[in-house]
């Protein structure tokens, strides 16, 4: 059994999806795990392809990658490796299944210092708002901060995903970094008190409530607008999207809480070359203007301008704390969602 051929036995029985499959991982090839949905990434890999010559083969995985990876050892297909969230990517890294890229121009030049690892061991790519969805019937303010999430007069009002969620941790890691511990907890108090309902769904879940009155304001991500408003499959999420205004919270202050998706190669990349060829490629100016559009999301590229849909939502101002000093905070961040017990919902 070849490798490719292995990966597809295994994927089949994991539930996950591989497009773009070559008969063999030869030269020529590179090979993809990937958090991010392969319908998202396809128009990046085809316009590769084209450019370059080398196919494609990628394995989708909702959870477990880095485990996935580091079962498979030395004889690991992975060659680059592209992840949602700060979260994730540096379980990549701690986990021991990535290797750096280090002094290499053309990723450097493309890719500001702020959104790479100091070490070289992974790249964002692009960025997305941790944002307020706000019903346009029922909320008249049009400014927000985080810290008001905890203010009585939202009682009753707020819904939110899981709270133990990479997308939330995220935020709470930064309200740690922000304002400590002590605060950190209290304001998830007065959080959780808030709640219209126990956390639950995702994040377009929290839009649809809004539109059937469960809640006024939710914490959601700036791209699931975009998802929402342009879905054709199901277009009742349009309604979702039309039911909803974004706020950008401390947009007088520190600013808005931004996540990354991003880049690693792989510890064992088999195509090492191509891998990087890949990464130089995602790092462009030309891939992140396709995969913001793509996505909704803002690339990292200074100058880059996103989407005319993404302008839509309103002008962000990303809050310039650095990546290294959430992740530093993500452990902290969910003890005290246990200690708070935001996911039991408000109390009585």
């Amino acid at each position: 059994m070849t490798a490719l051929k292995g990966i597809l036995a295994a994927s089949a029985l994991a539930g996950v999806s591989i497009f773009s499959v070559q008969p063999a991982m030869a030269d020529g090839e590179v090979n993809i795990y990937s958090y991010r949905q392969p319908d998202l990434i396809k128009p990046l890999l085809d316009e590769f392809t084209k450019e370059t010559g080398v196919a494609t083969n990628v394995l989708f995985l909702d959870k477990g990658l880095v485990e996935r990876i580091q079962a498979e050892g030395a004889n690991s297909p992975a060659d680059v490796i592209l992840t949602v969230d700060i979260a994730r990517v540096m379980e990549a890294t701690e986990g021991g299944v990535t290797q750096p890229v280090t002094d290499n121009e053309t990723i450097n030049k493309d890719i500001p210092a702020q959104f790479r690892d100091p070490a070289g061991e992974w790249f964002a790519l692009t960025t997305r708002g941790r944002v307020v969805y706000a019903s346009k019937d029922r909320v008249e303010q049009d400014q927000i901060t985080y810290e008001e999430l905890a203010d009585p007069k939202w009682k009753g009002r707020i819904c939110i995903r899981d709270a133990q969620h990479s997308y939330n941790i995220g935020l709470i890691a930064s309200m740690v970094a922000e304002h400590g511990e002590e605060y950190t907890e209290t304001w998830l108090t007065g959080l959780k008190n808030n709640l219209a309902r126990k956390p639950n769904g995702g994040d377009r879940d929290q839009a649809k409530a809004i539109l059937a009155g469960e809640c006024d304001i939710a914490l959601g991500n700036t791209y699931y607008v975009g998802l929402m408003q342009t879905n054709e499959k199901e277009p009742e999420q349009k309604d979702w999207a039309a039911a909803i205004k974004v706020l950008f919270p401390n947009t007088e202050d520190r600013g808005t809480h931004v996540n990354i998706s991003a880049m690693a190669l792989a510890k064992n990349a088999p195509n090492k070359d191509n891998a990087v060829k890949l990464m130089e490629f995602l790092a462009s100016g030309e891939a992140q203007k396709i995969y913001a559009e793509q996505v909704f999301e803002y690339p990292v590229m200074p100058g880059a301008e996103p989407s005319e849909i993404v302008k839509s939502f309103g002008t962000i101002k990303p809050d310039t704390l650095p990546l290294a000093d959430i992740a530093a905070n993500r452990k902290v961040a969910s003890e005290l969602v246990d200690k708070v017990g935001v996911n039991e919902g408000p109390e009585g």
